[in-house]
């Protein structure tokens, strides 16, 4: 920190005058489409899905189901190929991501100059380990002003690199005056859980048990649905049963906690049996049933869900909003809309007004079925009854006009979002570069991309994802690279899926090249690619007679399934 203080003066007015010579001049670049060459990038490295994939706030309504969410079929590239080609519109904020000079600062002009703690600490770790102790050591004399934010975004950072996140994290509890919150301690549970590495997960757990009060319900959730994420679900289970060696009740709301993640992460037969198992000894809640209603209901076993209900009202539980919805949901996907209407009749018969859960559900499934009319009939009608729209409801109507042509209304709502007093969030952000993406828009999805980060609205891996696919198809490889920096510095960790998505998009779309390169630095990250991934790609370099190609391919996946420790899909 004294070293930026001291530099301030003397920087300040120098580096002010060389933003605005590099801006006059990428303006002048600009005005023939293309601009100056892209800052190197981080190529190795980021992070994917869900920034934070683990909440573990207990949900009073079911969450809106996967069908809801945007969906669609390729279409054909029809723009012409170049690789270094960056739309007009946003080249100057491509090529000079770190350089805003229409909101400088002292604070960010030092950042620019002094390398951040950060950055130093993610330049060590982006190389490759054998063990967390090998990182440990290639830390050791690093002064850094440690503090719990730069753990959290290295940890977040580098979720998808277990060895590197760990590494870090026992590097950084050995500093002078530190001691990790059991914040932290969730977070990195909560990363070896996500990377499959159990028994060393375990073995945190263990440690964190010797600290007092450090194991929370928190952390047994976190726990709990990374093992049923993972097909483990009778582990999970188990974790539940020995849940109050850790310190924690076995209560209604821990096994709501457990069934509620063997569900959604499909077993709901397995939440059943728990059910059986501990209702005697744990008097069950509404919740509880509706936990089940809702697995069956997603599963389409509706005649299950009659009987939960049954049960349910041996323990003088009635349904509620939540309960029907899980029906309606359930109708909507067989598209049985006269079920679907007397469903809504009964709920409002008993006092039940429709949530903005069930109005969503509505209003998507009319939209799916190309009855917008209709749809906007569900919107019109939410107004009447008072039922204020949130965003998770105006990403499923903006997706909805869009896949009807009506493309200027979606932009339109999105617009009127705001003066309806609804922020966009990342998920509203993702829908509209989905579609973008989806039509080949580049400048049009990369525009939104730059108003996300103007808004400070935090990326996230299904922000990434469409843009990604969309620089494959047209082979934009300067704008990939720009968008795996951004991934990087955002801390969006690059996963298995991620790559996957590149090697084959890149290999369908002649870039053969590239696609070798993520080949063997996904496995150098750790991961041992799909066999279908391989297979695709070998195909496909035997058709070109790329024979070097192959080998290093080949023995780059030998490496993957030979080595101990490595993340298996």
């Amino acid at each position: 920190m004294l070293s930026k203080s001291t530099h301030l003066r003397s920087l300040s007015q120098r580096y002010a005058q060389l933003c605005l010579n590099r801006f006059k001049q990428d303006c002048r670049n600009n005005s023939n489409g293309v601009g100056a060459l892209l800052h190197q990038t981080f190529c190795t490295a980021a992070e994917p899905l869900k920034v934070d994939d683990s909440h573990t706030t207990e949900a009073e309504s079911p969450e809106l189901p996967g069908w809801v969410k945007p969906s669609g079929k390729d279409k054909p590239p029809t723009k012409s190929d170049d690789d270094d080609f960056i739309p007009p519109s946003v080249s100057y904020w491509i090529e000079n991501h770190k350089i805003r000079v229409q909101d400088i600062d002292m604070k960010s002009i030092v950042n620019d100059i002094v390398e951040t703690d950060l950055d130093k600490i993610s330049k060590v770790l982006k190389n490759q380990f054998d063990s967390p102790d090998s990182a440990v050591k290639a830390l050791e004399g690093f002064d850094v002003d440690m503090c719990e934010s730069l753990v959290e975004q290295v940890l977040r950072r580098f979720s998808c690199e277990w060895i590197q996140a760990l590494g870090f994290f026992k590097w950084a509890e050995s500093q002078k005056g530190i001691k990790h919150s059991p914040d932290m301690y969730n977070l990195m549970v909560d990363n070896l859980g996500k990377m499959k590495k159990f028994e060393i997960m375990w073995g945190l757990v263990e440690q964190m048990k010797e600290m007092e009060g450090y194991i929370t319900l928190d952390t047994m959730t976190k726990i709990m649905r990374r093992l049923a994420k993972a097909g483990k679900y009778e582990d999970a289970i188990e974790a539940f049963r020995k849940i109050e060696i850790f310190g924690v009740d076995k209560d209604v709301t821990s096994l709501n906690r457990l069934m509620d993640a063997l569900v959604k992460q499909g077993s709901v037969e397995h939440a059943e049996r728990v059910y059986f198992e501990f209702k005697n000894h744990i008097p069950p809640t509404k919740q509880t049933f509706n936990v089940l209603v809702h697995g069956w209901c997603k599963t389409r076993q509706i005649d299950k869900a009659k009987e939960t209900i049954d049960e349910m009202k041996k323990y003088g539980f009635a349904p509620d909003s939540v309960t029907y919805t899980s029906f309606i949901e359930a109708h909507c996907r067989e598209k049985d809309f006269r079920k679907v209407n007397d469903t809504v009749e009964e709920m409002q018969k008993n006092g039940f007004a429709l949530s903005i859960v069930t109005y969503t559900i509505l209003m998507n499934a009319y939209a799916k079925a190309k009855e917008i009319d209709k749809a906007m009939e569900i919107y019109e009608q939410m107004k009447k009854n008072n039922c204020s729209p949130d965003s998770s409801f105006y990403n499923v109507f903006i997706n909805s006009l869009s896949k009807a042509g009506r493309l200027k209304d979606s932009d339109a709502v999105f617009e009127d979002m705001s003066k309806q007093g609804v922020a966009p969030d990342a998920s509203t952000y993702n829908t509209l570069i989905y579609i973008a993406a989806q039509d080949l828009q580049e400048e049009k999805a990369l525009s939104i991309l730059l108003k996300m980060e103007e808004n400070k609205c935090k990326p996230d891996i299904d922000t990434y994802a469409p843009l990604l696919k969309m620089c494959c198809r047209l082979k934009r490889m300067k704008v990939l690279s720009f968008l795996l920096r951004h991934m990087f510095e955002n801390n969006v960790s690059v996963d298995l899926g991620t790559y996957s998505l590149l090697v084959s998009r890149l290999s369908r779309n002649g870039r053969l090249d590239r696609a070798c390169s993520f080949f063997e630095e996904s496995v150098m990250k750790g991961f041992v690619p799909m066999d279908c991934t391989f297979e695709n790609l070998v195909k496909e370099l035997e058709k070109k007679g790329m024979e070097k190609e192959k080998q290093r391919v080949e023995a780059a996946m030998a490496r993957a399934k030979e080595q101990p420790g490595l993340f298996v899909h």
